[in-house]
Formats: C-alpha cells, structure tokens, sequence
C-alpha cells in the first residue's frame, strides 16, 4: 500500500489511524504524520521549483546591472535575491494547492484512500493533516506579507538608488559625453582627488520645446532625505525654449540635479509597496502623492491581511476536488482541472476586488469576504457526510451473494 510501516495487526480493528506515537508521545496519530510529511516535501520541492525558475527569469532582466550600468556580481545577486520574499508570498499558495493535490492523487492512486475509507476513517480526519500545513503556509506568508516583504522592497528601493549615485561614477568617464538617457547628455574634463567631478557640461534635450545646458566649474554627488543628488557649484544655466530667440541664462552658486531623473522608475516618494504596515495603518493623506494614491495605500494594507488566507482557500479546494476516494478505474484528470480553474478564479477574483476596492472604499469588506466564503464553502463541500461510506465493504448476505458460474 505505500503506508511506509505495520500500523496494526489485523486484529486490531484498523485502529493505527486514530492513535499517536508510543514512543514518542506524540498525539498526532500515525497515519497523520505520514499523509503531513507527504504534502510538506511535495510542497517544499513545488514552493523550490517554482521559486527558483521565476527567480531566474527575472534576473536575467536584471543582467544591464553588469553591462551598462557596470555593477559587480555582488550588487547583482543582492538585488535579485532582494526579491525572493515577494516570489514566495505569492507562490507558496500554488505550491500548496500542488502539494495537496498531488498527494491525495498519490494516495487514492495507491489504494491508501480507499483502505482509510473502508477503516472508518472519516473526511474531518483525513483533513486534519492538509489543514496544519495549511497553517504553516497561512503563517509563512503572513510572516512575509507584513514584515518581510515591506523590509525587502525598501532595500531594493534603497539599493537602487545607490545604484543610480553609482552611474555617475561607473559609467561616466572623464573627457567623454555619455547620453544617460535619451536627450540627456552628460560630460565632465577630470575628477578631482576628492572625488568632485570638474569642469562639468549637461544637456537636457527631453523636453521637445525646452533644451537646458548646465555648465559648472565642480559637481557633486550628496544624499538627502533619502534621495540622491548632483550638486553644481559656481555655474551657469541656459534655458532655451522654442519660439523665443534668445536663451535666457542664469548664473547660480549652487544648483542640485535629482538623479532619481536617470531612471525610469523614478518617484518622489515611498510607493505602497514599500512602506511598514505600521506605517499603512496610521498612513494620513498629508501629502500630494498621499492623497492622490490613498485608495492605493489602503488597498495595499488590506491585501496584507487578505493573502495570506489564499493558503487555506487553494488547500481546501484541492480536498473539496480530490479528497473522496475513488476507484483506479475512475479517472481524477477532470477533478485535477476543476480544482486548478476553481483556486485560479477566486485568486483572480481577489485581485479584481482589491483593484476595484482602492476607487471604492466601501468594498474592501470583499476583500476579506471572499477568501472566507471560499474557504467555508470548500470545507462543507469536502466533509459532506456519508461520502466515505459508498467505498466501505459490505457484509456478504444471502442477497448480494453471488454464485460463480461451472
């Protein structure tokens, strides 16, 4: 059978199931352990699959880190790794919706299901198991969710931007004019002792109808409040807009670029994703992108809470489609699909509801309603009663005794 032991004489009413470990003293009863370890390692080998080959994926996006922007292998695999947490968040749900249905595929493949059936054992026991890893996993990302993926995206944020302080000195080579980006020029004579850059020439051509030229004896690179910026020193600037003839020009003493303006991704402030769930929670509409993304910051919050019982939903709907013992000549493959299409709808209908609570308030009670509603609906779906009694032996009678033909 695969049950990895002798678990009982057969004498001893089937009784291995409801009984934990002599030895040990555990109460977990035997069969338990063995149905928990099962899913725990298909899970673990899911969750390491599935981690691992999206994490390659995305650091190959990564690689212009060690070309254009001349980074070391160390600064690339600290970014990259940095993103690991996010990954598992979201797919150790997947992982368990995998480890669930594969192990009671295994087990009625093998006959188990059916022998814990015609044993008595009933689905609120052959559940017990799934549950508690269902509670593991419901923690891990819960764990992830609130602290460790906040802490992690700040790091990336924080790393980036010493990355982009880092172009100046990594990319931009003395006497050469390097484009930083599209219509943005940028050229320094010599960097002195002090790191300072000298003789500085700038040209900003991003703007269609606007073309400024900075020119500045010294430039350097400062950080402050959390931002990092090129500061000009005894310079002048040269504002050419079209339709007038003549730039206008103005000298300065000092004058700071931001060099958020290199990136794409540049931004004012901490996005939703990278702000404390402390900081969620008291999060006041005190700021322009504040109120103009508050509906994001809330939404955001609330998805914290709400993911993570995505773990209970996708290990429930797997037991609710497969965790009724059938014969090997009925076939699972249609059970299998139901159970994929089923978790991946109330997954996508999550995301939808979180999307449409950030426009409306008064929605985000969905958010948390949903996961429930699949979750009590999956759990009297699978423990219905009476299911286990179909596959039970029935006592030989004179009714359904037949007779083998001469």
């Amino acid at each position: 059978m695969g049950f990895g032991g002798d678990f009982g004489r057969p004498d001893d009413g089937f009784r291995w199931w409801n009984t934990g470990n002599p030895q040990t003293g555990s109460g977990m009863p035997v069969i338990e352990r063995y149905i928990f370890k099962d899913a725990l390692l298909m899970f673990l080998a899911a969750l390491l699959v599935l981690t691992g080959t999206i994490w390659v994926t995305q650091a190959l996006r990564e690689v212009d880190l060690l070309t254009s922007k001349g980074q070391t292998i160390l600064i690339f695999l600290k970014l990259t790794l940095l993103t690991i947490p996010s990954l598992v968040m979201i797919l150790a749900p997947v992982a368990l919706l995998i480890a669930v249905i594969y192990s009671l595929n295994r087990l009625n493949g093998d006959s188990e299901l059916v022998v814990m059936s015609s044993a008595g054992m009933s689905p609120g026991r052959l559940i017990r198991p799934y549950s508690w890893l269902a509670s593991i996993v419901l923690i891990l990302v819960a764990l992830i969710s609130l602290w460790i993926m906040p802490a992690s995206f700040r790091s990336i944020r924080d790393l980036v931007s010493a990355i982009r302080t880092d172009v100046l000195t990594r990319i931009v080579r003395e006497g050469q004019f390097i484009t930083l980006e599209k219509g943005f020029i940028f050229h320094y004579r010599e960097r002195g002792s002090d790191g300072a850059l000298r003789g500085l020439f700038i040209q900003d051509r991003r703007e269609p109808d606007k073309i400024n030229t900075y020119i500045s004896e010294v430039g350097r690179t400062v950080q402050a409040d959390g931002h990092n910026y090129l500061v000009l020193e005894k310079g002048s600037l040269q504002r050419q807009t079209a339709g007038e003839g003549d730039p206008a020009i103005v000298e300065f003493e000092r004058y700071a670029i931001d060099l958020a303006q290199f990136t794409r991704e540049a931004s004012a402030t901490y996005k939703p994703r990278e702000r404390y769930t402390g900081d969620l929670l008291t999060l006041k509409p005190d700021t322009p992108y504040t109120r103009a993304n508050f509906g994001k910051f809330r939404a955001e919050l609330h998805d914290r809470f709400a993911g993570p019982l995505y773990a209970l939903v996708f290990a429930f709907i797997a037991f609710a489609a497969l965790g009724q013992p059938r014969t090997t000549r009925q076939g699972r493959g249609m059970a299998i699909l139901a159970a994929v299409i089923a978790a991946s709808a109330v997954r996508g209908a999550g995301f939808g509801l979180s999307a449409y609570a950030a426009k409306n308030a008064w929605a985000f009670p969905l958010v948390y309603l949903l996961p429930l509603l699949a979750i009590a609906l999956s759990v009297l779906s699978a423990l219905r009663p009476g299911w286990h009694q179909r596959l039970r032996p029935r006592p030989t009678t004179a009714r359904n005794r037949q007779v083998a033909p001469a």
